[in-house]
């Protein structure tokens, strides 16, 4: 009888054991079932906050690429700007990024009407536009 009892307590054990394992394991599952935090309009006005971001960053290189300044400088060095205007539209993230920033610097040092080129301004449109190339060679 001694026997029967302790087969008994073992697998009653076992049992609570096995039970315990598999909620255990169901466990996280049922978690990963539960609704989104951020409802669809939220995820929406983060993915078109994105595409604008990105699109101003685009439409401030172009429009660096298309003054008379950054022209003739690039004339000078011999780059092509329809190839680096044309290779603005592959810019994507950080790069893009880098760019715009670049392209607001040449903004601000030319802003007022400033009709003389200085080199500093001169090093930030050649770096602008060796990254544009740049990127459009890695493609």
């Amino acid at each position: 009888m001694a026997t029967t009892e302790g087969y008994l307590r073992m697998r009653t054990s076992t049992t609570v054991l096995a039970i315990l394992l598999t909620l255990a394991a169901a466990a996280p599952r049922l978690n990963a079932q539960s609704p989104h935090v951020a409802s669809q309009a939220v995820l929406d006005a983060a993915i078109q906050h994105h595409l604008d971001e990105t699109t101003a960053q685009r439409e401030a290189v172009l429009r660096v690429l298309d003054r008379e300044e950054v022209k003739s400088v690039a004339g000078r060095v011999g780059i092509d700007l329809t190839t680096a205007a044309t290779a603005v539209a592959a810019l994507q993230g950080d790069e893009l990024a880098a760019a715009a920033t670049k392209a607001g610097q040449v903004e601000q040092a030319l802003a007022g009407g400033q009709s003389r080129v200085v080199i500093s301004t001169t090093m930030i449109i050649i770096a602008l536009l060796v990254i544009i190339l740049l990127v459009v060679a890695i493609d």
